[in-house]
């Protein structure tokens, strides 16, 4: 049984922090005590404010982000500029206190799986591994997404990570050819799963399927 899921996704801005609110939220609606955790945010700290108020407000911004850069890069880049040294190991340690203390702790990476966190060597997917927990991949769904898609996964499993599952986030309201067909053919080219897809502004989805990951 996990006690958690790790969301990364195929860039920024394809809605993470929204899926990962949703799934939080459904959770929480079937009585599980589920809590966002956002090891790193860079620039504001609005992911992990959202991912709060998900929670229900049972636990405060420190405590689900431990490591807060106020320059809008990637980790790796903002610490160079802030000269701090991102500590790994606390990233992944704070996961584990959370889930000393909580039922289901939802872990949403930072940019896409090879964004730096610490040097060239470690990436959001060495982060994901570390602490070890099923990866799923928030798809952001538009034209261009069948590559970004299929990238992500190849880089994945290049490096022992078999993804749990896609979640497709459709970023427009008027779908066009691509949009319609990427799900389909991801499926079928990759041989990953597509949990479920997501409307434009959907305010809620079905809690079983990450109740079945978690092994509730």
């Amino acid at each position: 049984m996990s006690k958690g899921l790790f969301i990364t996704g195929t860039d920024t801005d394809c809605g993470k922090t929204y899926i990962t609110s949703l799934i939080i939220r459904a959770l929480r609606a079937e009585r599980v005590d589920a809590i966002g955790y956002k090891p790193i945010c860079c620039g504001d700290r609005n992911d992990a404010m959202e991912l709060v108020d998900a929670a229900d407000d049972t636990v405060t911004a420190d405590q689900i982000n431990p490591v807060w850069l106020r320059t809008p890069a990637a980790p790796h880049v903002a610490a160079m500029f802030e000269n701090q040294e991102i500590d790994t190991e606390l990233l992944v340690r704070h996961n584990k206190q959370l889930k000393q203390h909580h039922q289901a702790v939802i872990t949403e990476g930072a940019g896409g799986l090879l964004v730096p966190v610490a040097g060239k060597s470690y990436m959001i997917a060495e982060m994901a591994i570390d602490i070890g927990d099923p990866v799923v991949l928030v798809v952001g769904n538009k034209l261009g997404a069948l590559n970004h898609t299929l990238l992500t996964v190849e880089a994945m499993r290049s490096r022992g990570i078999e993804p749990a599952g896609l979640i497709f986030n459709n970023l427009v309201e008027e779908l066009d050819t691509a949009t319609i067909t990427n799900k389909g053919i991801v499926e079928d080219m990759c041989g990953v799963e597509v949990i479920t897809d997501v409307i434009r502004e959907q305010r809620e989805i079905e809690a079983w399927p990450f109740l079945e990951l978690l092994g509730l």
